[in-house]
Formats: structure tokens, C-alpha cells, sequence
């Protein structure tokens, strides 16, 4: 009855739908992982948005590598900024993605350390772009500014690439070890993001905060796996049951086209 089973056909069929059912759970509980995983990141940067604001120094300092944990919490810095020093990071887009600059710009503190503080966006609209851009200055004098703590870009981490032999004061990626180098000055780890003071007219244009990564996307692929594998072995034997009915019909039909024929092939008499 199930002897179609043995043919190669159906040998080939079933080897696959076996290896399909452990790899579509695999598949699965790896959605899952992700989905935890990004979980856990969305809660771990909603804790660090939601802190209250922390000397910058309670959490950094030369030398220091940001860690996933104290990355986006709200820090403040007393000092006053230093426009000579300033660079722009280029090839940074804004929220509608429109290419330009970053602005950075240190801050040196009191005690004469130097944090770098991203003060936000601005187009390449000038020129060339070899050109040092027209950038709005910050307030004067000695403030305080809050921000977002950020660990310093690498290649690595951003994949971009740090191109060397550019413009003047311009650079690829927000380094502090780097910056340490070019301002001969003892620089915090990471960089902060600018919230306040906010510009006058919107220029640097401040940076959004982190979006949520999209984990309901990949709790919704591991549902979808699994069903997968529920899916096979189910079609496996809605395909064998047709299988078998086709067979059994065409037995059948055989059957009946011999019942009509004479032993020497001509019709029965009626």
C-alpha cells in the first residue's frame, strides 16, 4: 500500500523534509536569541536614556573605553568650549538623510581636561569640500552642558573607514585617543552628544536620540520558523495520502479497462 515509499523519489522527499524540520527549529530559536538579545539592549539604553544626569567624570576618564553600559546616559561638564581646536566629522547624514559634517568641538573642563561634546549636524554646503565650513559658534565663556555619553569610533564598530590625507581639520571618525594625539591634551574617553545648551537658530542641528532596534520582527521570524516545521511534516502527509489515492485510482481504473477485455484484447461479449 505504502510501498511508493521506497521509491527514489520519495526516499530524496523524505531525507529533506527530515532535515528541514531540526533546521527550521534552529532557525527559530536563533530569531528567538536575537529577539532577547535586542530585548535587553532596548531596555539597556531606555535605563541609560531615563538616569539622571552624572558628573561626566563619574563615568570617564583619559584613557577610559565606554562601556555598552554606560553608553547614552546623561552626563554633565562645567568648562568652556574651544573653537580653536574645532573639527568637523564628515560624511555624517541628519535625520532626513542629507549628507554633511559633524561639528566637534572640546570643552575643556575645570580641573584642564578636555571632553569632546558632538554639538550636532550641519550641510556640506560650502564650496568644496576640501573648505573648512562656516559653523556657528557655541555660547562663550564657562557653562554647563549635559549630553549623551558615547564610546569613541573605530572602524571596527562604524565600518568607516579613517581616510587619511585630509583637508584640514577635518576627520572620519570621533576618536578621543586620536584627538588626545592631535590636541596634545589629556582627553575622556568616548564623547558626548549634545543636549543643552541648544544652538541659537538650530545650527548644528542637535542629534535625535537611539531609536529601538525592531525586536518584534524577530520574535515574529521565530513564530514563523517553527511553523515552517510544523508545516513540513504535515504537508509530508497530505503529499503521501494523495499519493496513495492516485495510485489506488489508477489500480483501479486498470482494473476495471482488463475487466472489460477479453483474454485475446477484444471487447466482452454483452
Amino acid at each position: 500500500m505504502y510501498r511508493f515509499l521506497l521509491s527514489r523519489q520519495w526516499v530524496i522527499l523524505t531525507l529533506v523534509a527530515l532535515l528541514l524540520i531540526p533546521t527550521m527549529i534552529r532557525l527559530g530559536i536563533w530569531q528567538m536569541h536575537r529577539y532577547e538579545e535586542r530585548t535587553a539592549r532596548n531596555q539597556l539604553v531606555a535605563d541609560a536614556l531615563s538616569a539622571d544626569p552624572v558628573p561626566v567624570e563619574k563615568l570617564t576618564s583619559p584613557g577610559h573605553t565606554v562601556t555598552t553600559g554606560e553608553r547614552y546616559h546623561t552626563v554633565s561638564a562645567k568648562g568652556r568650549f574651544d573653537t580653536d581646536d574645532e573639527v568637523v566629522v564628515r560624511r555624517r547624514t541628519n535625520s532626513d538623510d542629507e549628507v554633511g559634517y559633524h561639528v566637534l568641538t572640546p570643552f575643556v573642563l575645570d580641573d584642564g581636561k578636555v571632553l569632546l561634546v558632538n554639538r550636532g549636524w550641519i550641510p556640506a554646503d560650502g564650496p568644496s569640500q576640501t573648505a573648512f565650513p562656516s559653523i556657528p559658534a557655541p555660547p562663550k565663556g564657562e557653562i554647563t552642558v549635559t549630553g549623551r555619553l558615547m564610546p569613541a569610533e573605530t572602524t571596527a564598530a562604524s565600518g568607516i573607514k579613517d581616510l587619511k590625507g585630509l583637508p584640514d581639520r577635518q576627520i572620519m571618525l570621533i576618536n578621543s585617543e586620536q584627538e588626545a594625539r592631535r590636541l596634545g591634551a589629556e582627553v575622556l574617553g568616548g564623547y558626548i552628544v549634545l543636549t543643552t545648551p541648544e544652538p541659537k537658530g538650530d545650527t548644528p542641528e542637535l542629534l535625535g536620540k537611539p531609536g529601538n532596534e525592531n525586536a518584534a520582527l524577530n520574535y515574529a521570524y521565530a513564530i514563523q520558523w517553527w511553523l515552517f516545521s510544523a508545516a513540513v511534516p504535515l504537508g509530508w502527509v497530505i503529499l503521501v495520502r494523495r499519493e496513495r489515492r492516485d495510485l489506488a485510482e489508477a489500480a483501479a481504473e486498470s482494473a476495471a479497462r482488463e475487466a472489460q477485455e477479453s483474454p485475446d484484447g477484444e471487447p466482452a461479449a454483452v
